[in-house]
């Protein structure tokens, strides 16, 4: 068993996926461990406080190197202070001013990103694309600036991940490996959500459409070989663009997420539920709030952090659009060749990868992460390399040439 850094479980699972990315530079390991030992174990505001101030530190380094002309030092500084402060963005909803700390941190985070990004060559590109009237955020990664077509890994994020944790993890494999590599911000994601208020959507093929169009309109993108990643919740969205869209080559689902609502289901007591499948919005919420009231600090910041992308005031508007995540309908649509990840002792979605390989139709591999290995648990937080390994290999035999 790998060793538990914290008893707070959010805490503990959100050190050890940032701990992946230090072997893809997206974290120093001294840094990462005496900023997690000054951390008061459960405690969110000491959390955030000791995680920006490291984030601080970083961004200073990051900007005396610029300064002084040291791009690379500049470069991998910046990166590291993202990251940071997008660890402290994981539990701003348990402190006891959300509402100061969210978007001057958030800010930050992207600003250092922002960066990183133009110190790379070739920079990347940050892009707009064109969603409903608005656009979508993103970057675009390339190998160099040729316009010679290539493979293009398009990357979902999940419910409520930053671009540090799915760049330095996966996205700079891809682009090792002579990918275009497309991070965005769907709605409810990040800068969607946190700058412009768009919430989630359950129908996931309305957004992914529009990426493709954006992307088939470039000259470095081969049409015939664009493949997305989806990542934690992520397995779900992917699969159900799937469903609707053809012109994916080929997919990843990290984990495979049949029913998303299902954990959320789970959780509520039997009476709420009755209350939920009768309709009874009023009575639902009603004794709802009265248990947030007495629930532990914990639970109270997880459903402020859950129930924040949905856009809705109402935890039984929560809940029902919630419950609309859900592939069971349309995952027998799916053709599109698809690698699933199987984690050991996935906690958030047990069992669903598997449920969802067994629908699909056309063609598939289940992949599994084990324990043994230090890749178990929810997206396999400690063995990044692993998984691009396995994924990438994958999609070598599976692209056509």
């Amino acid at each position: 068993m790998v060793r538990k850094f914290f008893e707070h479980e959010q805490f503990n699972f959100e050190f050890q996926f940032a701990l992946g990315g230090v072997h893809y530079g997206a974290g120093d390991l001294g840094e990462m461990l005496s900023t997690a030992d000054r951390v008061i174990d459960g405690d969110a505001d000491s959390w955030c406080r000791e995680w920006i101030a490291t984030g601080q530190r970083l961004a200073t380094i990051a900007e005396e190197c610029a300064r002084s002309g040291h791009r690379v030092s500049a470069r991998t500084a910046y990166l590291r202070a993202a990251t940071y402060y997008a660890v402290a963005l994981s539990s701003v909803d348990g402190t006891k001013d959300p509402a100061a700390l969210l978007r001057p941190t958030f800010a930050e985070h992207r600003r250092c990103f922002d960066a990183y990004t133009e110190l790379l060559d070739p920079p990347a590109e940050r892009v707009e694309i064109p969603y409903e009237g608005g656009a979508m955020p993103g970057y675009l990664f390339r190998p160099s600036t040729s316009e010679t077509p290539r493979r293009t890994l398009i990357m979902n994020n999940g419910s409520d991940g930053p671009v540090t944790s799915i760049w330095p993890p996966v996205s700079a494999g891809g682009v090792a490996r002579g990918y275009n590599v497309l991070i965005f911000d769907g709605p409810g994601q990040q800068s969607t959500l946190f700058e412009r208020e768009v919430p989630f959507r359950h129908d996931w093929e309305h957004v992914i459409t529009p990426v493709l169009d954006f992307l088939l309109a470039r000259a470095e993108v081969d049409p015939a070989r664009i493949v997305p990643y989806g990542i934690s919740q992520g397995g779900y969205w992917v699969p159900r663009a799937l469903a609707f869209e053809r012109r994916i080559a080929a997919a990843i689902a990290d984990p495979g997420v049949l029913n998303a609502f299902e954990p959320w289901w789970e959780a509520v007591p039997p009476e709420l539920q009755r209350l939920l499948d009768a309709g009874d919005k009023q009575s639902f919420d009603r004794l709802f709030d009265e248990g947030m009231r007495v629930a532990p600090p914990a639970q109270r910041q997880n459903w402020e952090w859950r129930a924040k992308p949905y856009g809705l005031q109402s935890p039984f508007d929560v809940f029902t659009a919630a419950r609309r995540y859900n592939l069971a309908d349309v995952a027998d649509q799916i053709i599109t060749p698809l690698l699933i990840a199987d984690p050991e002792g996935e906690q958030f979605w047990p069992g669903q990868s598997q449920q969802l390989f067994e629908k699909l139709q056309g063609t598939k591999q289940l992949v599994a992460f084990t324990a043994d290995e230090g890749a178990d648990r929810h997206c396999e937080p400690l063995a990044r390399s692993l998984l691009e390994q396995r994924m990438f290999d994958w999609l070598d035999e599976t692209l056509p040439r």
